[in-house]
């Protein structure tokens, strides 16, 4: 009896507790330590399902439909990173396009700038001298050829005729 006691209360609880301590503890280490996200996203949906079919709540469509776009993760991850890469090589060559163009407008502002001197050059905006007036009006200029008499005919019947069609210039005829 002392023996059948002994197994009872002593051996058959340690072989129990070393049967839960593998289970419960060394094989669910193990299961967690080969668990990946991929693996955990797969489960959200099941778990969702069983919640809905036990507490027999009805479950509006999104959330199926989250439990399918968690189940094609990868999928879409990879839509968006590549849809993120597009953009940003657009970003990248309107970036390169306006640096282009700043440094071709500064090489031109460059270009026409003058350079480092020493002498004091006058303003261009400032007048040297006054301008020079004519000495005579363009009525009373000779053309400087035979055909003065029929230019100033025509000047004088009609005005709107311009009067610089002669032989020669006004100013080679003085």
């Amino acid at each position: 009896m002392k023996q059948w006691w002994r197994r009872w209360t002593y051996e058959i609880p340690l072989a129990i507790g070393d049967g839960l301590w593998e289970v419960l503890v060394v094989q669910l280490a193990a299961l967690l330590d080969r668990l990946t996200v991929r693996k955990v996203i797969a489960l959200i949906p099941i778990a969702i399902m069983v919640v809905a079919y036990y507490h027999r709540i009805p479950i509006p469509p999104e959330l199926m439909l989250v439990g399918d776009f968690l189940a094609y993760i990868d999928v879409f991850s990879v839509l968006i990173l590549v849809g993120m890469l597009s953009r940003g090589a657009t970003i990248l060559f309107i970036v390169k396009q306006a640096v282009a163009r700043v440094s071709l407008l500064l090489r031109d502002v460059g270009a026409h700038l003058p350079g480092p001197d020493v002498r004091h050059r006058r303003r261009r905006s400032a007048a040297t001298r006054p301008p020079r007036k004519p000495e005579s009006s363009e009525d009373d200029r000779a053309y400087g050829c035979p055909w003065d008499d029929l230019a100033s005919a025509m000047r004088t019947h009609f005005p709107r005729l311009r009067a610089g069609t002669s032989c020669a210039t006004p100013a080679a005829s003085s």
